[in-house]
């Protein structure tokens, strides 16, 4: 697996902090996706990390895109 940068850990983080403002206005969906896609990308960032904080973020990560998936449209 290649090496995620600090470069990219920034992005990760300001996608996170999109999500969670997204998600206080009112899009709660695109707000969820935001989260889980930096989630994502954080956790893969310390994969050499032992197995509990490998898996952990990752399934969080996995379960709020789940989440989001099924959050029904509208009102």
């Amino acid at each position: 697996m290649r090496a995620i940068t600090s470069l990219q850990l920034r992005v990760a983080y300001i996608v996170i902090a999109l999500g969670v403002i997204a998600g206080a206005v009112g899009f709660v969906r695109s707000g969820a996706l935001a989260i889980s896609a930096g989630t994502a990308v954080i956790a893969l960032a310390q994969w050499n990390q032992r197995k509990f904080e490998r898996y952990l973020p990752l399934a969080i990560a996995l379960v709020l895109f789940g989440l989001a998936i099924a959050l029904p449209k509208g009102l």
